[in-house]
């Protein structure tokens, strides 16, 4: 009975179709900076628990990150008991989630949130918990019945080979419940670890966003590899990117131990470049006001959720000296027919890195632009495009500018003026 059930839904519901993420998913997940911490005694505020979730949920709302557009609130791995209850569910953590899974589900929505959750495909999570292989059916009834808004699927004990099957079908059955839940798979990552070519077309079918590649961890290293390693591979996945499914780089390691203000500031540049899910992994409890004013910089996060959804290339990038002096431009082009444009330096000794660009190493058009620095330390400039456009960039630092066609600016103008008169006259 169980193979008719799910051939009858699969046959009914041929891929992801629910409406979600028709721009960069933004939230908060636990990983990368609680990881596995499963021990409340020793680390109270630092623990996988309720209490951490709803402590997070409270400081998203009061501290301005879900009107700033972060709605996703997500449990990672190690939530589970490490064996199945009798009836073969899926059983949180008792010690830790003694309220259970629905009612922190309901405390979440109460605040206006998303709940999202993590699984594995295999039988096992990466921590070593249950996974999804082999009760995907009763798995997925548990996830609608505690109201879930974003599943994460990892894909650790099972081989790659099969994910281009699995991953699909568990999407299907997902999307056959009726219930909106944004698929977050990591199908790929898996693949290319294995020197694979994962099919993009199919996982773009399939998946509302995907781990492209490695877990980024909290160093500007591990930042610069990721960076370094999606504009090595842009030409075969950027243009699987859009409107309901997106390229995912990783979580925002902004406000944790291992990136510097530049360097931060570097990641939110580039990951708004790429039409990045922006997923904080951070105790927003204890995060530092210069970090806060990165992640809420709000003509960043507009960049990132521009809508007409097309992901942001490499244009160019210069070595003199191997890596230590390697500078890059990143470009996106945004639906007002305006360009964000990143400039990065990956030298991390120095002074500030003085530079000059033409319109050919940009990829820009030949016309006149009104030029605003996104992290408001310059004064808007215009920029003629016939000469050089200077920068000056702090050692793993970034400058990060819109630059806006000036008929574009001098038809805002005309507007405001018409809509001032039109007030007037009334």
């Amino acid at each position: 009975m169980l193979v008719v059930w799910l051939f009858s839904l699969l046959s009914t519901a041929y891929a992801l179709d629910n409406g979600l993420a028709l721009t960069p998913p933004m939230g908060w997940l636990t990983w990368e900076r609680f990881r596995c911490i499963t021990d409340c005694k020793k680390y109270p505020n630092e623990c996988i628990s309720e209490d951490l979730i709803k402590r997070t949920a409270d400081l998203m709302v009061s501290d301005g990150y879900l009107d700033a557009g972060y709605e996703y609130l997500g449990i990672d791995d190690c939530w589970l008991e490490k064996t199945r209850g009798e009836d073969g569910r899926m059983v949180p953590d008792k010690n830790r989630f003694p309220s259970g899974m629905k009612a922190l589900s309901d405390y979440i929505h109460g605040k206006g949130l998303k709940f999202g959750m993590y699984e594995d495909y295999g039988n096992k999570t990466c921590a070593g918990y249950p996974g999804v292989l082999g009760n995907e059916k009763i798995d997925i009834d548990t996830f609608v019945e505690w109201e879930i808004d974003y599943l994460k699927l990892d894909g650790c004990y099972i081989d790659p080979k099969a994910m281009d099957e699995g991953y699909p079908n568990f999407g299907k059955l997902l999307n056959a419940t009726g219930r909106p839940i944004l698929y977050s798979c990591s199908w790929p990552a898996y693949q290319e670890d294995k020197s694979m070519r994962p099919n993009y077309g199919s996982i773009a079918e399939h998946c509302n966003l995907w781990r492209n590649w490695d877990d980024i961890e909290d160093s500007w290293a591990s930042l610069t590899k990721i960076m370094n390693w999606f504009g090595d591979n842009q030409d075969r996945m950027a243009s699987h990117a859009g409107p309901g499914h997106w390229n995912d780089p990783d979580m925002l390691l902004i406000g944790n131990f291992g990136l510097s203000v530049d360097q931060a500031r570097v990641q939110m540049a580039v990951w708004a470049v790429l039409a990045a899910p922006l997923l904080m992994s951070v105790d927003l409890a204890t995060i530092r006001p210069e970090f806060k004013e990165i992640l809420l910089n709000k003509d960043i996060i507009a960049v990132n959720q521009d809508e007409l959804g097309k992901q942001g290339l490499r244009v160019w990038q210069k070595k003199d000296y191997g890596l230590r002096s390697k500078l890059e431009v990143w470009k996106r082009e945004l639906h007002d027919g305006s360009f964000a444009m990143a400039f990065v330096s990956q030298r991390e000794d120095g002074i500030p890195y003085a530079a000059s660009f033409t319109n050919e190493e940009m990829q820009l058009p030949k016309q006149t632009f009104e030029v605003h620095d996104l992290y408001k330390e310059e004064p808007v400039r215009s920029w003629s495009g016939s000469e050089g456009f200077e920068v000056r960039i702090n050692p793993s630092g970034v400058k990060f500018y819109k630059f806006i066609p000036k008929k574009t600016v001098e038809i805002a103008d005309i507007t405001v003026k018409l809509l001032v008169n039109n007030q007037v006259n009334n």
